[in-house]
């Protein structure tokens, strides 16, 4: 596991000494926080540094750092590069300032934001773009929940109201009622599940694909026509789909929208660092053993050491003219059975913690901003207990509506996750851009978000070109298009950028 272990030095280090550049570039200062300053007991209040990590860690991972990171390793050990680079160099710097600008625009939501820097067009798509993408994860996140839940008992649809229940009171109430004192215990408890898996890797060294030997050379199972990565690889081209299903682990535009939560309980920017960029950082952990442990389970051929003898038996079955291993066992049967596999009983519970109390937690967080998203589009106060219901019950209810057609749907929800994946992307384009401008102007070194802006935006508009979901106009149009859209992006941010120098 050489390539694992460097990878894991390299986002430490990362931390270390990018991110004190990054925050060197922004420059935190003494002046008061909007915590401090707009304080309402509500939204804006001061909480202990500790907690508001747990809080913003918990709030962007969720099962993100996870799923992607299983689905994501499919692609071999490349996933690492993506993982530490995009971590590093762009998602954390993307969740920093994004954060950050927050903070100094009195809490500010990512809509306002992107208006101030992109102009009041941009904010109008940014505003209906944000709430879509967060009513799709809201949506997205109780069912896919419920679903498990009622393998305990109870029905689908109970458990979705129960859910559903819940997302109304965290949305509605003050945020250290709820969300401050239970997210802190869910956080640890996800961050427990990663470092005891961590353990068992060392512990196993398993003999996993390294970056310099070649997924295919480290494929064990036999026969390795078993695993099935080369025709999913086939399917969905490692550029632009590796950058799009491994998100929460490198980058994501969500995390955009829920930084300016805790930007309203931060009493000083110099905690912004270890908040914004720390938080970041400690998702791609998670999610560089989550792929580890993926590669483990389907190149090693780990899956006969944690799967049953009759579930083994089944799959060995079907295999000849069936589903392959990666079609077979989707990324919560890994979670299942690696957790129940390693860690025993405990690790049963921390299984079904991993897969359904972090994507609800996901979902609360993700409704409360949508309603201080359009709440401050409107205008409308949110101290009062009836401003906010006059906000949230219309919001619910279209989030209802939403899952109905996603539940009547035979491809509803793969439809609705794979579209998530693309906005969720875009919504970073926008932030970059956004984050790009303000530096540009603020006459700092704006280069650290320029070659990430492009670089996401290529990758959104390539998928836009050859995935079947939309224009699927083939390899050899869409990457043409991929050249153009790069050319494009840069011609007009260096025209933009010799006018704004001029004037």
């Amino acid at each position: 596991m050489i390539s694992f272990a460097i990878s894991l030095l390299a986002l430490v280090v990362g931390y270390l000494l990018y991110g004190k550049f990054v925050e060197h570039v922004f420059a935190p200062d003494d002046r008061p926080t909007p915590a401090v300053a707009n304080a309402d007991g509500v939204d804006y209040m001061v909480l202990p540094g500790w907690k508001v990590f747990m809080i913003q860690f918990l709030n962007i991972a969720g099962t993100g750092p996870i799923f992607g990171a299983i689905m994501g390793a499919w692609y071999g050990p490349v996933a690492y590069l993506w993982i530490v680079l995009g971590c590093i160099f762009a998602g954390a710097v993307h969740d920093y300032f994004s954060g950050m600008l927050s903070v100094r625009h009195h809490g500010a939501n990512l809509p306002e934001l992107v208006g101030c820097y992109l102009g009041q067009n941009a904010k109008r798509v940014m505003l209906v773009f944000s709430v879509f993408l967060l009513m799709m994860v809201g949506v997205v996140f109780v069912y896919s929940p419920a679903l498990i839940l009622k393998d305990f008992g109870w029905s689908t649809m109970g458990w979705v109201s129960v859910i559903f229940v819940y997302y109304m009171l965290a949305t509605l109430l003050p945020i250290d009622k709820i969300i401050g004192k239970f997210y802190p215990i869910f956080a640890f408890a996800l961050l427990f599940m990663a470092v005891a898996l961590m353990v068992c890797l060392f512990i196993k060294m398993p003999a996993i694909p390294e970056l310099w030997s070649g997924a295919e050379a480290m494929n064990r199972n036999t026969p390795a026509s078993l695993l099935g990565a080369t025709s999913f690889a086939a399917k969905n081209p490692l550029f632009p789909c590796l950058f799009l299903t491994i998100a929460c682990g490198a980058i994501s535009g969500f995390h955009a929208t829920q930084s300016p939560l805790m930007a309203r309980c931060l009493d000083s920017e110099f905690k912004g660092r270890r908040i914004f960029y720390g938080s970041m950082v400690t998702e791609g952990i998670v999610a560089l053993i989550w792929a580890t442990v993926s590669m483990y389970f389907f190149y090693y051929g780990g899956w006969r050491e944690v799967v049953g003898p009759d579930v083994a038996n089944a799959f060995l079955a079907q295999a000849d003219g069936g589903k392959t291993l990666v079609q077979f066992f989707n990324a919560p049967n890994v979670v299942e059975k690696v957790c129940t596999g390693w860690l025993g009983v405990f690790g049963g519970v921390l299984a079904v913690f991993g897969v359904v109390a972090a994507p609800i937690t996901s979902g609360d967080t993700a409704f409360r901003s949508a309603r201080l998203i359009i709440a401050d589009a409107l205008g409308v106060s949110q101290k009062s207990v009836a401003k906010r219901f006059s906000i949230a019950v219309p919001m619910f209810v279209a989030a209802i509506a939403l899952l109905a057609w996603q539940i009547g749907n035979p491809d509803g929800f793969n439809t609705i996750w794979q579209w998530f994946g693309w906005s969720n992307q875009t919504l970073s384009v926008f932030t970059l851009w956004a984050i790009t401008v303000y530096l540009v102007q603020e006459k700092k070194s704006f280069v650290i978000t320029l070659v990430p802006a492009v670089f996401m935006t290529v990758v959104c508009g390539t998928f836009l070109l050859v995935s079947p979901m939309a224009l699927g106009l083939g390899a050899t149009i869409g990457y043409t298009g991929s050249v153009v859209i790069l050319v494009a992006a840069c011609v007009c941010f260096f025209a933009w950028y010799g006018k704004t120098m001029r004037a």
